[in-house]
């Protein structure tokens, strides 16, 4: 994906997917104090939005401080689903770009009648009704959107909560580690990618996506449906050798996303071998399947994933002749507050 081409400077989304080489190296946030004292009296963080304001960023967020072993319950849950939960001891966060997001609302408005007032936020926008609900809402500095499908704001969203952990640890997320990390975006963003590869992906029945429950591969699930019209699943841990395979037919296609070493063996028997259909690896290490090669980032891998997975999409949705920047029935906006 290369903007000098027209094919692909001739698409806000194209544009916005690189803008976030930028998004992240320029990437800062203040305020956070106020959201990690919180954390240090609560030790519980409830991480909520919708669609892709919720996927990635939490999921992301989540795993890193797995991983880290953090002292924090944390959880993660749409507005409907929560707005049954008793979320009177947690600190509660919400992320929804425009800042009208209905359940969001719906959700903080309860939590506010409630006398809940350690409720959190971020948006791409100022004066929005989730602001005026939060005790604190960080604005995000990518800039609008125009395509329909969210990019260069979900690179953001995570890092604001990637950030505010790590400032929870007493640690930051440096300068130079954010240099590198959008280098590394970059090139992945503008790298070749086999064409023989792409077709196969543009000419399946349907794409599936698994790997690490990270929320790249189900974020990439949501973008293959907005950016290239084909049916897509995203199949959860073992999921993808635990019955699927009765239903999936040889021209489907299975993205592994930075799969575990110990699951290819099965997945290659399972629906290689016996389904006969395609495999493809997006991942730093070499596979025993075709694999999109893409450098290793330690705890911030996952951004070099995504990335990957937008350029496969974008080369689908151009492949198919596809306007990537206008969908026929999806809305940026999936369900807008109204009063």
């Amino acid at each position: 994906m290369k903007l000098s081409e027209e094919k692909y400077a001739k698409f806000a989304l194209c544009k916005e997917m690189l803008e976030t080489v930028d998004v992240v190296k320029n990437f800062e946030i203040e305020g956070t104090e106020e959201v990690v004292a919180d954390l240090e009296k609560t030790g519980k963080l409830f991480f909520t939005g919708e669609g892709s304001s919720r996927i990635f960023p939490s999921k992301n967020a989540m795993m890193n401080a797995f991983r880290k072993g953090l002292n924090l319950d944390l959880a993660t849950e749409g507005g409907c689903q929560a707005f049954e939960y008793d979320l009177s001891k947690k600190t509660v966060f919400g992320a929804s770009n425009s800042g009208a997001t209905k359940e969001l609302i719906a959700l903080f408005n309860k939590l506010k009648e409630s006398g809940k007032e350690n409720l959190y936020s971020m948006t791409a926008n100022t004066d929005t009704k989730v602001e005026s609900l939060s005790k604190k809402c960080f604005v995000l500095n990518c800039g609008g959107e125009d395509a329909v499908a969210a990019t260069k704001s979900v690179a953001e969203q995570a890092l604001v909560y990637q950030s505010i952990l790590a400032n929870f640890s007493g640690d930051n997320i440096a300068a130079d580690t954010l240099a590198d990390l959008a280098s590394k975006i970059e090139a992945v963003l503008t790298m070749d990618i086999d064409a023989g590869l792409i077709e196969k992906i543009a000419n399946a029945g349907t794409i599936y996506f698994a790997g690490r429950n990270d929320g790249v591969a189900e974020e990439l699930t949501l973008k293959t449906n907005e950016i290239t019209r084909k049916k897509s699943d995203f199949l959860e841990g073992t999921y993808a050798v635990h019955g699927i395979e009765e239903v999936m037919n040889a021209d489907d296609v299975v993205l592994l996303v930075d799969p575990f070493d110990t699951e290819l063996e099965k997945i290659k028997q399972t629906l290689s071998d016996g389904v006969g259909l395609t495999v493809i690896a997006i991942s730093s290490k070499d596979t025993i399947f075709p694999t999109i090669k893409t450098p290793e980032a330690g705890e911030f891998s996952s951004y070099i994933s995504l990335a990957a997975g937008w350029n496969i999409l974008v080369e689908v949705g151009i492949a198919l002749g596809i306007d990537l920047d206008k969908p026929t029935r999806a809305r940026k906006v999936g369900n807008a507050f109204e009063g």
